[in-house]
């Protein structure tokens, strides 16, 4: 369970700290006031994240082990 948790901390923090970024970047473009947007955005997408990311993380390895042992 720990190594769950901290998989999920590690990855939600990673996609969302990148995702947000790209998406402020896509709406807004390279203003001044860009980072404050991006921290803003951030800081509400990575509790979804985690929640995703924990979630869902058992169900998409098992889906990805039944697709590579497919192959």
């Amino acid at each position: 369970m720990k190594l769950r948790i901290i998989f999920a901390v590690l990855m939600s923090f990673t996609l969302s700290l990148v995702m947000s970024g790209w998406v402020t970047f896509l709406n807004i473009g390279a203003q001044s006031y860009f980072f404050g947007a991006w921290i803003h955005a951030w800081i509400l997408a990575w509790p979804a994240a985690f929640i995703i990311v924990f979630v869902s993380g058992p169900i998409v390895q098992k889906l990805s082990k039944k697709v590579s042992d497919s192959f």
